[in-house]
């Protein structure tokens, strides 16, 4: 509704549009046009069963176990980083039991840092699953 002013400072409403809205109503009634006012829709909450919750639970707690396994794994490499002394070695043992070794520092600080930045990585893969998941 919209209000108008006199000179006088007095408002004064304007009942017209509420008056036509109201006849064109009541016309569209008499020639048998019913307007159907919107339903709102709500949104029914789905049926969650037992046993689907139970599994994303332990799908939540397989990811806590294992972002808490990755934050483990970070602070020994990174306590490993800062401790050495020069005779470091490297080792690599596979199934059949062949095996590398080094004592190249210059590579054990480059594999030790690929590590630890693939293991970060992972970390804050982890951790966006985990505050993105819904149970």
């Amino acid at each position: 509704m919209e209000t108008k002013t006199k000179s006088n400072g007095v408002a004064k409403r304007q009942t017209a549009t509420v008056k036509k809205e109201v006849q064109d109503k009541l016309t569209n009634e008499a020639i048998g046009k019913t307007v159907v006012p919107e339903k709102k829709v709500t949104a029914e909450k789905p049926v969650i069963n037992l046993d689907d919750r139970i599994q994303k639970f332990e799908k939540l707690r397989g990811l806590a176990n294992q972002r808490e396994r990755l934050t483990e794994t970070l602070n020994e490499l990174t306590k490993f980083n800062y401790n050495q002394d020069g005779s470091s070695s490297f080792h690599i043992r596979d199934s059949r039991h062949l095996e590398f070794k080094t004592t190249n520092s210059n590579l054990i600080k480059l594999v030790t840092t690929h590590l630890q930045s693939t293991l970060e990585q992972r970390k804050a893969e982890i951790e966006q699953e985990i505050v993105q998941f819904e149970l």
